[in-house]
């Protein structure tokens, strides 16, 4: 039976409960280990108004209307306690040659926004000003999923700064531990 597209939906019903046999972790990474990601950058405004952000290659398209965009991020994650208070967000999407700004984003320990190039917003979330494709996004929900959250957030804004000569090239892509970049090379068919 087809539900009317005017029906209102039923929430399918969530379970906490671990699942009933355990698979190993590491086989785990192993098959995501060769699936493409791209790679992003999430910054927000934490406490005091200090810039955080941290690489996210989970960045996924979830509805185009309305927009909403969600992405993971591991509960011990030094960015998770301002993402966990935070309303909004900036979220940078590479270039393929901006492995460095994934690399710095993705270290522990270190100040991430030294020496990078930094804007706020208007809304009063820090971006990065060497990005030239990047969203504005109000964070919607946090969904618990295993030892990390899933965020989901409604895209407010969306910017593509790229000059004519940047228009074409390709994305920073993150597979098998290295990053790549698409292009004509990669291209099937």
């Amino acid at each position: 039976m087809v539900a009317h597209p005017d029906a209102p939906l039923t929430p399918l019903t969530s379970s906490h409960a671990a699942p009933s046999t355990a698979l190993d972790p590491r086989a785990f990474k192993d098959l995501f280990r060769l699936h493409p990601a791209g790679v992003a950058v999430v910054t927000l405004a934490g406490e005091d108004g200090v810039p955080v952000g941290f690489t996210a290659t989970s960045v996924i398209s979830v509805s185009a209307a309305p927009a909403v965009l969600a992405f993971s991020i591991t509960s011990i994650s030094s960015s998770w306690p301002a993402l966990r208070e935070a309303r909004s967000a900036v979220v940078s999407f590479l270039a393929h040659d901006q492995a460095d700004l994934s690399v710095r984003f993705a270290t522990p320990g270190i100040d991430r926004f030294s020496d990078v190039p930094l804007t706020w917003l208007p809304t009063g979330e820090p971006r990065l000003t060497e990005v030239t494709s990047w969203a504005r996004v109000e964070i919607a929900e946090r969904v618990p999923a295993g030892a990390s959250f899933l965020v989901t957030a409604h895209v407010t804004e969306v910017h593509d700064d790229a000059t004519p000569a940047q228009a074409d090239q390709p994305r920073l892509v993150y597979v098998d531990r290295t990053y790549h970049r698409t292009g004509e090379q990669s291209q099937v068919g």
